[in-house]
């Protein structure tokens, strides 16, 4: 056990298994990754765990060690992957099938892909209305296939011989769902779960069974999961880690670098128009109105909160902000963002900037589901529950305790994770104030 300064953190003996629901284009794409990763074919570009460095102390005592051996995480050689999925294809099918890595590469993994075998998935297609698939599980009730979920777990834990287990979703964005007093409580949740009520979707089966599993859960879409009244206090009350929501890769996090830097320079805003073509299964599924609003919520709020109008309203009091995304099949993974920004300068002279970002959306998403998953383990093993603001960096839409606003400014963000490990290991924080140097 790690102690420093009243934080103490469990190590990371035996081997962490990363469950994920959802084994298409972004589940596939992370394991693959990290396959290749641990096999010495390709290096874990995007990761801050694997890549990132942190500062400590002074800039004169050049103290820079990379993230990973700073804190105590989970290495990559004691991971063990598996999730549920709505078709029955292993991880090579399936990675084949997704398309977003060459053939070439997959091959050099094959046999670590092909031992990946989906267990049957919760699904209601009243939830993700473009996709179904036969490889689903069955039950008297929602909180029967609760229980199977946590029966998957359990024997997911005991076949690998494992320490800890963390649940990343990864499958599809669900229908947007108006506030229901059935998510009010424990109590109410349960007996919506006995009961098959329709405002409990699949994922809040998944992220219910990982907490009375005490296992810590992590929501990489949009829609309504751990951060319902009941679920929050669940996890509160099984001393379970939580952190989400939606992964933030594509536009959205062009939309957090650039916005900081407009503020920061007092230039104005008058319009943010931004539009997407994407292919795969997410970009299928968004194409209905109800899961593309579960996303547009999300999308929409970060330039809100980064602007404050209210508080700056002469450079963004009439800031017009509309997003659009289209299904494309012919461009497959490879989501292609269009930005139009209509900025003032001084004296309220007009400019514009033009972003066109060809990203690959699961090679961007890779990476992030891999830090968060290390990171969440971290935060449970130092005794963490609740919701993990700290994990906001990699989010569309921070999850925050009730009354605070999210903090959208990824650079604010990337202070606040580092300074969390920083807290952790018991170093200084680190506030960039430097007046000491010049004393």
């Amino acid at each position: 056990m790690t102690e420093n300064e009243g934080v103490k953190i469990q190590e990371p003996k035996g081997k962490l298994g990363i469950l994920l629901p959802g084994l298409g284009a972004v589940g596939t794409t992370i394991i693959a990754g990290t396959e290749l990763v641990r096999n010495g074919f390709a290096k874990p570009i995007g990761s801050l765990t694997q890549m990132g460095t942190i500062r400590l102390g002074k800039r004169t005592e050049d103290r820079v060690p990379r993230i990973k051996e700073f804190v105590p995480l989970a290495d990559l050689e004691h991971i063990v992957f598996g999730g549920w999925d709505i078709f029955p294809d292993n991880g090579y099918e399936s990675a084949i099938y997704a398309n977003v890595m060459k053939k070439e590469d997959l091959d050099k993994v094959k046999t670590q892909l092909e031992a990946i075998q989906p267990m049957k998935a919760v699904f209601d297609p009243r939830y993700v209305k473009r996709l179904d698939g036969p490889n689903t599980k069955t039950g008297q009730s929602k909180m029967d296939l609760a229980e199977q979920l946590m029966q998957d777990i359990e024997n997911f834990k005991k076949e690998n011989d494992l320490d800890r287990i963390v649940i990343v979703w990864c499958g599809s964005t669900e229908t947007y769902l108006d506030y229901d007093p059935v998510w009010n409580s424990i109590e109410s949740f349960e007996k919506g779960l006995r009961d098959s009520h329709e405002s409990i979707s699949s994922s809040m089966i998944y992220a219910y069974a990982a907490l009375k599993s005490g296992v810590p859960y992590v929501n990489g879409a949009p829609h309504m999961t751990t951060d319902i009244p009941a679920l929050l206090e669940l996890s509160k009350k099984e001393n379970v880690a939580i952190g989400g929501k939606d992964f933030k890769t594509g536009q959205t996090f062009m939309k957090t670098l650039l916005a900081p830097g407009l503020k920061a320079r007092q230039l104005g805003v008058r319009g943010w128009f931004s539009t997407n073509i994407l292919g795969n299964r997410d970009g299928e599924v968004l194409d209905e109105p109800l899961s593309f609003k579960s996303k547009e919520v999300t999308k929409l709020s970060a330039l809100e909160y980064i602007f404050q109008p209210d508080k700056n309203p002469d450079l963004y009091g009439d800031l017009y902000h509309k997003v659009r995304i289209n299904y494309y099949p012919p461009s497959g993974d490879n989501k292609e963002g269009w930005d139009n920004i209509d900025i003032f300068g001084w004296c309220g002279y007009p400019m514009q900037i033009k972003v066109n970002f060809l990203c690959r959306d699961s090679i961007l998403a890779a990476p992030v589901v891999l830090d968060l998953a290390l990171f969440i383990d971290l935060a449970q093993r130092a005794g963490r529950s609740g919701i993990q603001e700290w994990l906001s960096f990699y989010c569309k839409s921070p999850m925050v305790a009730e009354d605070l606003y999210p903090e959208h400014d990824i650079f604010i963000q990337l202070m606040k994770l580092k300074n969390t490990l920083r807290h952790f290991m018991g170093e200084d924080l680190i506030t960039h104030l430097g007046l000491d140097y010049y004393e």
